[in-house]
């Protein structure tokens, strides 16, 4: 995995666990829901990143 798609990966995993937290605090299902999205999105990037890392 390139270092630059980790630290991107990473980032935006973070993002979405503080979006997750402000929803939570404010009351905004909304913002929460997008919170949860984009930490699945960045783990999902990083497990296909490792995989590709496997293979090569």
């Amino acid at each position: 995995m390139s270092g630059i798609d980790k630290i991107k990966n990473k980032a935006e995993e973070l993002l979405g666990q503080g979006k997750e937290k402000a929803g939570e605090h404010t009351g905004n299902e909304d913002l929460r829901a997008e919170g949860q999205k984009d930490q699945a999105s960045g783990n999902a990037k990083q497990a296909g990143e490792k995989i590709k890392d496997v293979f090569k």
